[in-house]
């Protein structure tokens, strides 16, 4: 039996301590990340600066699919695939960490480019700041799995966070620049 309300505090405090990292990663990475390199200005340049983040995260799509691909072969009751029936237990995890991969990769991807169109600069350093974030979220929403929702969440806030800022600042940037 699960005990709902003991997941909905641990989903409250991943979020919560999540968005505390991603604030305080932001913060620093616009502080010192210009310090370090030079950020560029160019809107070609700050796109394939984006791109090029945008392919980490697709890396970590690339990951989850392999896992999948690769857990499928080594299991006789999954390597008919996905269209013969569910995933056996010991794909399912694997098969959930797609699923939630190619939801959040689609999300990043699109808010990183958006982002970078919008904003130069200093405001620059959060996106190489959110692929690093994705990745790390990917990595701990996958340990925490089997501990349920509560024990993901802070992987998940890590992942979406990130994306879901920079895209909803890219949105209120240019409609900002557009009524100014």
């Amino acid at each position: 039996m699960i005990d709902m309300a003991r997941e909905e505090r641990g989903i409250r405090r991943g979020i919560i301590g999540a968005l505390a990292v991603v604030l305080a990663g932001f913060a620093g990475a616009i502080a010192l990340l210009p310090r370090l390199v030079t950020l560029p200005g160019e809107l070609a340049a700050r796109l394939a600066l984006a791109a090029l983040c945008a392919g980490v995260v697709a890396l970590v799509l690339l990951v989850a699919v392999l896992m999948v691909s690769t857990g499928r072969r080594s299991s006789p009751e999954d390597i008919a695939g996905a269209a013969a029936g569910p995933p056996s237990p010991r794909l399912a995890r694997k098969v959930a960490f797609l699923q939630n991969t190619l939801e959040q990769t689609v999300i990043a991807a699109i808010a990183m480019p958006a982002y970078a169109a919008v904003f130069a600069g200093d405001w620059l350093a959060v996106v190489p700041v959110a692929a690093a974030f994705f990745v790390l979220g990917r990595v701990l929403f996958y340990r925490g799995y089997p501990g349920g929702a509560g024990a993901r969440a802070f992987g998940m806030a890590l992942t979406m966070l990130p994306g879901a800022l920079l895209l909803l600042a890219a949105l209120g940037g240019a409609i900002w620049r557009g009524l100014a």
